[in-house]
């Protein structure tokens, strides 16, 4: 009896490498015979070794179907605070604000939907979009419908071609009766003047770390068809504010719609100058270092990991945000001048390459470069 079980159970349980067969995805497999590659423990490595080698025009994909590819095997190392809007660039509106205003700052901000707060951004209250505006306003212009009892209390009056005899009514010949218009909005009866909070048009907004990966935030949006979620840090302000577009844009790339104007670059050489500037603020320091030639990124030495952009090095080294016209040295024989910038941050800047030209700067505090230990002299 227990031979005929060891014996059952071994024909019922399968070998190791048979589950394995079992469980692998026909697709997958016809993907690494299409690669022409052998197949792999993990489905992830194989495709990621597959994307990372040259491309022969064996596989059949296209340069732009192997970035789409390696973004998306990519994705589930990107945060929320890899890709979210800082807090500095959020347009957002306040909850008192009245819906004439509101109006101007959506075609002022060209966005569809714009969070809500109360008394600061730190105190969201939610997120309004411009298509429940519109349905708000338009159903305060509708025009006042005749109720029936209005409508068969009004005199009827014979039409032309109509004879009335001895109340015998002959009807003229049928006609195809009148196409009925959509009556006017009544814009006069809207009042611009009602506040976002009376107006009760807000919608939920989701609450997300920045810590989150990006791919579990895009699964919540879909279940919960909220496309914006707001960045929330340790302390429970507002650190930022994400869409589901930045989320589809890591995969595909830059989304650009009909009304989205075209950026120029970052990083422009001022005419008729000789290595001189002019950037944004928020520019990667890569994109700075390809145009000036200095690898800022080495400058900055241990500080790299927390400098992303131009404007964050200009601060984090300087230790302040410095004022607009203010003249301050960098790397690399680089010369800076804030052409805007607020109490909390820069917004332009200008600098060149070259040895110094200005006499009043405020050098700014870079780690101090390595020393190169002297030969030692052999003692007779």
């Amino acid at each position: 009896m227990s031979n005929d079980r060891s014996r059952g159970a071994a024909l019922a349980a399968p070998s190791s490498t048979e589950g394995e067969s079992q469980t692998r995805e026909p697709w997958y497999d016809r993907l690494l015979q299409a690669l022409h590659l052998k197949p792999r423990d993990s489905l992830r490595e194989g495709l990621e070794e597959a994307l990372a080698e040259p491309d022969a025009g064996e596989s059949g994909l296209t340069p732009l179907e192997r970035v789409m590819l390696k973004n998306v095997l990519g994705l589930h190392k990107v945060r929320v605070d890899d890709v979210m809007v800082p807090r500095a660039d959020i347009v957002a509106v306040s909850n008192d604000t009245n819906l004439g205003d509101l109006l101007k700052l959506f075609r002022n901000a060209g966005h569809s939907r714009l969070p809500v707060y109360g008394e600061t951004l730190d105190d969201p209250r939610g997120m309004v979009h411009i298509r429940d505006l519109v349905d708000h306003i338009a159903a305060k212009a509708e025009p006042t419908r005749r109720s029936p009892a209005a409508a068969a209390a009004r005199p009827t009056v014979p039409a032309e071609g109509e004879v009335v005899a001895d109340a015998t009514v002959v009807p003229r010949p049928a006609r195809r009766p009148p196409v009925r218009l959509p009556r006017a909005l009544d814009l006069g009866k809207v009042d611009l003047s009602t506040t976002l909070a009376a107006a009760r048009i807000q919608r939920p907004v989701l609450f997300v770390p920045p810590s989150m990966p990006a791919i579990d935030l895009l699964v919540r949006m879909q279940a919960t068809r909220t496309h914006m979620a707001l960045v929330i840090d340790e302390y429970g302000g507002t650190d930022g504010l994400i869409s589901i577009e930045d989320l589809i844009e890591v995969v595909v790339g830059d989304i650009e719609d009909e009304h989205d104007v075209a950026e120029a670059k970052q990083v422009q050489r001022v005419d008729g100058e000789d290595d001189v500037f002019v950037a944004d603020a928020r520019t990667p320091l890569a994109e700075v270092s390809e145009a000036t030639g200095v690898d800022l990124v080495a400058a900055v030495g241990d500080m790299a990991e927390e400098i992303d952009t131009l404007g964050g090095m200009i601060v984090t080294l300087a230790g302040r945000v410095p004022s607009r016209g203010e003249l301050i040295v960098g790397p690399g024989d680089l010369e800076f001048e804030v052409l805007d910038a607020d109490p909390r941050r820069l917004k332009r800047l200008r600098f060149h390459k070259g040895p110094a030209r200005i006499s009043t700067v405020v050098p700014l505090a870079l780690p101090p470069p390595t020393p190169t230990p002297a030969p030692e002299t052999p003692h007779p």
